[in-house]
């Protein structure tokens, strides 16, 4: 370059519709409008979805927001709506397969309608966790409350804490005023008993979870009611804590019981444990004694052997529970609850009863 002469200027490249004054900003809805050829009405019910655009318009406001990056600024919008977009979920057991699953189905569901999801999880039912949970949804402002532990003092506890927004629950159904949606326990229950009734099994024990938990005090009653039915008796109940360590104890306990010839537990980690005591005991699965799960953990075809369990659509509950929630903040009449039932699935571990088992 000659001495004397200055470089040229270099000129940032600006993509058509943004601003060109400032192209380090984050583009706004402006620029979006002016992109798209449409005001800004225009793509704000875009952004609302609202009915009253032509499927052009749509296209082309939705290629202008993808062109230019455009999010939309929440903080703002709350301002004028006086909504936070905040839904608070109050969760328990999350590690557990049902749980976890039930939450990735409720935040799936919010994140759909424009919803943020903040999480409480509570490491035990107390009345202090409960409040302590409440009082960190109200600092931040959440538009209403999920509630993912279907445990009657957690019901009973929500009856008398105030708060200005929405709840909803799962489990919501046994006999609480609140609104939600919830897995047909009971019916889970009837299917897996029956099935065992239908091999020809007459003595089927129950290895529940804490029957302080609804699901578990809801599957007990469907194993009752399926026994009655068929003109059984119920009488051989063990209790586990919904872990493998659990219904390895509860496995063992079954095998002083020696006229059972079939075990229905109440979740799949639990049976598990109770596959590997029988093994243990030199009792074989389903030659000597037949074992149904609950809940169809991806790992139960897997099983040694696969095991025959209850299908259970832990996402599908989590977003029923969340369009209740939805149809609540929008002012319309809840439908109390929503339920979702659950199948069969049957796969190795259940057979006929063999004559000297059921001889024993």
């Amino acid at each position: 370059m000659p001495r004397g002469e200055q470089p040229p200027t270099l000129r940032p490249r600006v993509l058509p519709g943004a601003a060109p004054d400032s192209p380090s900003r984050p583009p706004v809805m402006g620029d979006v409008a002016k992109m798209a050829g449409v005001s800004h009405q225009t793509v704000s019910r875009v952004l609302n979805d609202h009915p009253n655009v032509s499927h052009n318009t749509r296209q082309r406001v939705e290629a202008a927001i993808a062109r230019l990056g455009y999010r939309r600024n929440t903080a703002a919008r709350s301002l004028v709506t006086r909504r936070s977009r905040t839904i608070g979920v109050l969760a328990c057991e999350t590690g557990q397969f049902g749980p976890a699953n039930t939450l990735l189905g409720v935040e799936q569901a919010g994140r759909e309608a424009g919803y943020f999801v903040s999480i409480a999880n509570l490491r035990e039912v107390t009345s202090d966790s409960i409040n302590d949970a409440m009082g960190h949804f109200r600092s931040q402002s959440v538009d209403g409350i999920v509630v993912l532990v279907p445990h009657p003092d957690v019901l009973a506890a929500l009856d008398d804490v105030s708060v200005p927004v929405p709840i909803v629950a799962v489990g919501a159904g046994a006999g609480n005023q609140l609104t939600g949606a919830s897995l047909n326990q009971r019916l889970g229950a009837r299917l897996a008993v029956e099935h065992l009734i239908g091999l020809g099994h007459r003595s089927i024990a129950h290895i529940s979870g804490p029957t302080h938990w609804i699901d578990a005090a809801e599957r007990i009653e469907g194993w009752r009611e399926a026994m009655g039915a068929a003109g059984l008796e119920a009488d051989v109940l063990l209790q586990g804590a919904w872990d493998a360590a659990s219904g390895h104890q509860a496995g063992l306990e079954l095998i002083d019981y020696g006229s059972v010839t079939a075990v229905f537990v109440a979740n799949d980690q639990m049976a598990v444990g109770v596959l590997r005591a029988l093994q243990e005991a030199g009792r074989h699965v389903p030659g000597d004694i037949s074992v149904v799960g609950y809940d169809d953990q991806p790992e139960a075809g897997f099983f040694m052997p696969p095991l025959t369990t209850i299908k259970q659509d832990f996402e599908e509950l989590g977003r029923k529970t969340m369009e209740e929630m939805l149809h609540q903040l929008e002012g319309q009449a809840g439908t109390r609850d929503q339920i979702v039932d659950p199948r069969l699935v049957i796969r190795a571990t259940t057979a006929a009863p063999a004559h000297s088992t059921a001889a024993h």
